[in-house]
Parts: C-alpha cells; sequence; structure tokens
C-alpha cells in the first residue's frame, strides 16, 4: 500500500472534539475513495460506504426528509446488523452527485452520531446542483496526487535517509556530492512520473516507462471525457482547448497566460469562464502576478495577470509527449520549454504542500521572481532555474526589498551568498 501523508489528516479529524464532517475534494483518480477507506478500515469498528456515481439506489436515501433519522433509517434497510455509533464512519463517495447528500449533512452534523466522511472529484463545479450549501457545517479539505516525499517513500527510501536532507536544508550546509546527484536523479524520474497512484503503481510493478506512459495518457483522457461530461455546453470546447495549451503556455518565454495561445486571437471574455472551470474541477492551479510584494500578497493581486501549471507535474510531461521523458531523465533538455517545466515542478511541490501560488512581475518589460513564499510575516523570493544560470532578476529583487532570505532553486547544491540561498530543486519540499 502507498504511504500517503493525507492518513495524518484524516486521523488528525477524528480525534478532533466537536468535529465537523469532513468534505475531502480533489480531482480524479488521486486516491481519495482508497485512503478514506484504509481510513475507516483502521479506526473504525464498521464503514458504511455509499457511492453516488456507480449506485443509483444511494441517491433515494436523501430524495424525501433530510432529517438524520430518516437518513440513518434508510441506511439500516441497506446494512443489516450496522449500529451507528462513534464506532462507525459514514463515507459519501463521489457526492458531488447528489447535491441532496451535500445538503444533508449539515443534519448529519447537527445529529453527531457517528463520524461522516464525504469526498467528491468535482465539487468547484458541482455546487449548482446543491439546494444548500451547509456553510458551517462541513470541513473541507483538498486532497492532491503523491507528493515527490511519498513518490520517495514508494520507492523505499526511509524517512531516516529524508532527515539527513532536512538537516542540511536548515543548517544551510553543501552535501555530498554523491547524494545530491542521486536525489536530483530521483527527482528527474519524479517529473516524468509524478504522483497519481495509478501511474506509481505501474512503475512499481514493471519499471517500464512506456507502460507507464500508457497510464498517463489514460488518465489526459478520461480528464478531457469529463470535460465533455460536467462542463456546460457554452464551454466544454473551449475548456479542452485551453487544458490543451499548458504545454504551449509552459514552452513560452514568457510564462503569463496568454489566451491567443489558445486560439488566434483569443481574449478573456471568450476563455476566462473555462479558465475558472478547470480550477475548479482541480486540473490546474493558477498562480497569481501580485504588483507589489508585500503582506498579505492576496491585497495585491493583479487581475488578468496569472500563470496556470497543471496539478500533478506527472501528467504534464506525458502532454508533452513520451519523447520528451528520455531527455528529461537524461537532463539533457533545452530551450524555454525546459525553463517551463521546471517552473511546473516548483508549483507542484508548493501546491501540494497547499501552499498558495503567487509570482512577482511588476511590468511587462521588468524580469520576474517565479515564486513568492509567505515565511511568518516576511515575503521569501523564489527563483527557479533548470541549470545554474545568473539570477538577474533575483539581485534586483533582493536591493530592492531586502528580503530575510531569497531563494535560488537549481539543478545542484547548496550554497549561501549573503541574503542569497542556493537550494537543490528538490529541497522546495522543505519549506
Amino acid at each position: 500500500m502507498l504511504k500517503r501523508k493525507f492518513m495524518n489528516t484524516l486521523i488528525e479529524w477524528k480525534n478532533t472534539k466537536g468535529k465537523k464532517p469532513l468534505l475531502v475534494k480533489g480531482a480524479r483518480q488521486i486516491g481519495k475513495t482508497f485512503i478514506i477507506r484504509e481510513f475507516g478500515k483502521v479506526n473504525y469498528k464498521s464503514i458504511v460506504e455509499l457511492n453516488f456515481f456507480s449506485n443509483v439506489e444511494h441517491h433515494d436515501i436523501f430524495s424525501g426528509n433530510l432529517d438524520a433519522n430518516t437518513i440513518y433509517s434508510k441506511l439500516s434497510l441497506l446494512h443489516e446488523g450496522i449500529v451507528f455509533n462513534k464506532d462507525t464512519l459514514l463515507f459519501l463517495d463521489e457526492i458531488q452527485m447528489c447535491g441532496q447528500a451535500r445538503t444533508a449533512l449539515k443534519f448529519l452534523a447537527e445529529d453527531d452520531r457517528c463520524d461522516v466522511v464525504a469526498s467528491g472529484s468535482m465539487l468547484g463545479v458541482a455546487y449548482k446542483e446543491t439546494a444548500s450549501i451547509p456553510v458551517g457545517y462541513e470541513t473541507q479539505v483538498e486532497m492532491f496526487a503523491m507528493d515527490f516525499e511519498e513518490f520517495l517513500w514508494a520507492k523505499g527510501l526511509k524517512e531516516a535517509n529524508l532527515e539527513i536532507f532536512r538537516e542540511h536544508y536548515h543548517k544551510r550546509m553543501k552535501l555530498d556530492a554523491f547524494f545530491n546527484d542521486t536525489m536530483l536523479g530521483n527527482l528527474r524520474e519524479y517529473m516524468i512520473i509524478g504522483g497519481m497512484p495509478a501511474v506509481v503503481n505501474k512503475f512499481l510493478e514493471t519499471t517500464n516507462y512506456s507502460e507507464v506512459h500508457k497510464v498517463q495518457s489514460s488518465i489526459i483522457e478520461s480528464y478531457l471525457d469529463d470535460i465533455a461530461k460536467y462542463a456546460p455546453t457554452a464551454e466544454k470546447p473551449k475548456a479542452r482547448n485551453c487544458y490543451l495549451s499548458l504545454p504551449k503556455q509552459l514552452a513560452k518565454e514568457n510564462k503569463k497566460f496568454q489566451y491567443g495561445v489558445v486560439e488566434k486571437k483569443g481574449t478573456a471574455r471568450k476563455f476566462e469562464n473555462s479558465i475558472e472551470w478547470l480550477r475548479d474541477a482541480g486540473l490546474i492551479k493558477i498562480c497569481q502576478n501580485v504588483s507589489a510584494p508585500y503582506f498579505p500578497l492576496v491585497a495585491y493581486t493583479e487581475p488578468g495577470y496569472f500563470k496556470i501549471y497543471g496539478t500533478d507535474i506527472g501528467i504534464v510531461c506525458a502532454m508533452f509527449g513520451f519523447e520528451m521523458k528520455k531527455q528529461i531523465l537524461e537532463n539533457t533538455l533545452k530551450g524555454p520549454m525546459k525553463g517551463g517545466i521546471y517552473e511546473n515542478l516548483i508549483a507542484d511541490i508548493l501546491l501540494k504542500k497547499d501552499l498558495p501560488l503567487y509570482y512577482y512581475k511588476p511590468s511587462e518589460n521588468k524580469q520576474e521572481i517565479e515564486f513568492l513564499h509567505t515565511d511568518e510575516s516576511d515575503i521569501i523570493p523564489i527563483e527557479v532555474k533548470a541549470g545554474n544560470s545568473r539570477t538577474i532578476s533575483l539581485n534586483d529583487y533582493i536591493k530592492r526589498y531586502n528580503p530575510a532570505y531569497a531563494l535560488k532553486v537549481i539543478s545542484g547544491n547548496i550554497g549561501v551568498s549573503e541574503s542569497k540561498v542556493t537550494l537543490p530543486l528538490y529541497m522546495a519540499m522543505f519549506l
């Protein structure tokens, strides 16, 4: 079984006094159902699972009165011998398919008879099907595909080994070249495999990159099918084209999202709703530009100026085609595309740590800082370099804003020069 950090999130929720039903959201095929089932098996005497996608009769339970007694009474007809108490977990899977079930979370929360976990893959785009969102009666958390550290665990790396790298990160100590190069190699492998559980399992079973790519291609097709099935009719072709434009967006020198890349003379008016749909479906994350790097960053966001990144680096690399994977693994990739892919790698690491994505580019003729990270009340610039080239934009930023420290993440080793700290790309996972 793949070890997932999200298990700790579920356990912390279970041990929270006065907790509300937990709503787990996230893209399809990231492992939500599997980890919640495992959590239920380990932490409860029984688990009652309803799947609103695969079982139509489960909708009927929520078709009439939504008071807790009525719901549990109907459930008892489907699950003979089940006692609904704190030793039972009620798991409502694919809840986005049943708006009434989402509404019922309020009444299940007030009743507090047993612990309730719900999950859904399209919650951000299915809210219109819900008569009443149970505001204040649910705790929402977002789950992502496996991060780099979980990928390393899957490959057999022990936590004690990772502590060595974490210690060097905190002490800013240069690593032995062999260990650093080995970890950079693992990172490049993660780039072409990513963290989708089915993909990682296929790699562990076969160690065959071609077989891995087949699974990734299947996932991409399923995402395109979701767009065709769930996006509003007017948005279907536009959302599909926006999603498929991701490789071209990342391959540009200027990584700011450009509607003209989606379609010649494309405009925000035509495509902005499609971008929002893709974000709400969990297929992309938006990295917002800020006009000034001050706390809080959200107050300085620039409407209309943003970048988009895929939510799993392995899927992103698969969208470029199988041939490119060899160049990534052997570190021979060249051109503007390389910079964009490594930016998406760092975005992958940050978003899977549930960190917001911001970048700084004050005007079109200024150098940009790829990411801004909030460390307590200080804003830390992060410049991403696929190699180890000069950092003109970062140097200018340091002179102008004098941050506590500045990060340059590279395919190299640790180094410190005054307030500028150079780190290997993989150490972004320790932020």
